[in-house]
């Protein structure tokens, strides 16, 4: 989630051509193809979530983005709600807020977004820009058959809510994001020799091809799941599942998509086209307090690209806010929609 920037100036029109774009030409070349495979009982998550949780169902849905296939995971009816998982994880990180939106009357959308798990890992130059990555959130959207959508995003998946929420106002009722800082932000705090800066190392290491996928795949990936099992303030993740992230991302080209995430976002563009973002959407910040990698200082001056913005703070939880505290995030994410609600 976390990147390297240069130091360019900030560029509002960016974000305009990207939505100019968007609308005529990448989600228009060619039409948006969606296929249900199944309906299947969400039995794991209904147990997590207790006893007399109702069953619900999910529709495994495929959609066609600029060539590249991605995996969407769907549940419910209502108004839309995007989730966009983060590093090294996929949609099944929001098997809490699943069951619960759907309680809550919202239609749920969760794809696997490009090179992670079920979805396409397209090996071009450049195939993971945040340009690519807010076309793949849009087509999403419109496969749905929605036209806007509530975006919540945590770790990459946040940055990349932040700045699709900045290139397409018009298809954002709210945006929430869970411990993701605003590039801008994220930029001022990495000042040299700041507390941020030192946190920052491993991007340098996720920047190296071969070095940075053979340490993490090191003893059968040991360091991934060190980053689950011994990261989390809180209990977070099961043996069964840590092992399911694991043998996603030992599919073949799967660790260096993930990756790509980092490699292919440290230019210009990209940094202006994130940094630039802002919403005049409702806004909710999620911050896990005892995050590893990202300071608090990073939710200081978010009013300046999200003027309607709230953050709420949970002290005892870290990076993995959704997994580690899912009781209390899943109130404060149903109690913010429910407060913005759009029929």
């Amino acid at each position: 989630m976390r990147m390297v920037d240069s130091g360019t100036e900030e560029s509002p029109a960016l974000a305009a051509k990207l939505s100019t774009d968007l609308d005529t030409n990448t989600v228009q070349r060619g039409p948006v193809r969606t296929r249900h495979l199944n309906l299947q009982p969400l039995n794991h998550l209904a147990d997590d979530e207790g006893p007399s949780s109702p069953k619900i169902d999910l529709r495994h849905e495929w959609v066609e983005n600029e060539g590249v296939r991605l995996h969407v995971v769907r549940a419910g009816e209502g108004p839309a709600v995007v989730l966009l998982h983060g590093f090294p994880e996929n949609s099944q990180t929001w098997k809490h807020q699943i069951p619960a939106l759907v309680s809550a009357g919202y239609s749920v959308i969760a794809p696997d977004l490009r090179g992670y798990n079920e979805s396409d890992r397209p090996t071009a130059p450049g195939a993971y820009h945040l340009k690519h990555l807010v076309a793949d959130v849009a087509a999403i959207i419109r496969a749905s058959g929605h036209t806007r959508a509530n975006i919540v995003g945590h770790d990459w998946g946040g940055i990349l809510a932040w700045t699709f929420a900045g290139a397409c106002p018009e298809m954002v009722d709210t945006l929430v994001v869970m411990n993701a800082p605003h590039r801008a932000i994220y930029q001022r705090e990495l000042r040299p020799f700041s507390r941020q800066f030192f946190k920052a190392w491993y991007v340098l290491l996720f920047l190296i091809p071969v070095l940075s996928e053979w340490l993490l795949s090191a003893f059968n990936f040991t360091p991934v799941r060190y980053l689950f099992r011994r990261v989390p303030a809180l209990p977070a993740f099961t043996d069964a599942e840590i092992e399911a992230y694991v043998a996603a991302l030992a599919r073949r080209g799967a660790l260096t998509a993930a990756l790509r995430w980092y490699r292919d976002n440290t230019d210009e563009e990209s940094a202006r086209l994130s940094r630039s973002a802002k919403t005049a959407a409702p806004t909710l910040v999620v911050w896990g307090m005892r995050d590893s990698t990202l300071v608090p200082e990073l939710l200081n001056g978010l009013e300046r690209y999200a003027p309607l913005v709230r953050v709420h703070k949970i002290d005892a939880a870290s990076h993995w806010v959704q997994n580690e505290a899912p009781a209390e995030v899943n109130q404060a994410l149903v109690e913010f929609l429910e407060g913005h609600r759009h029929p």
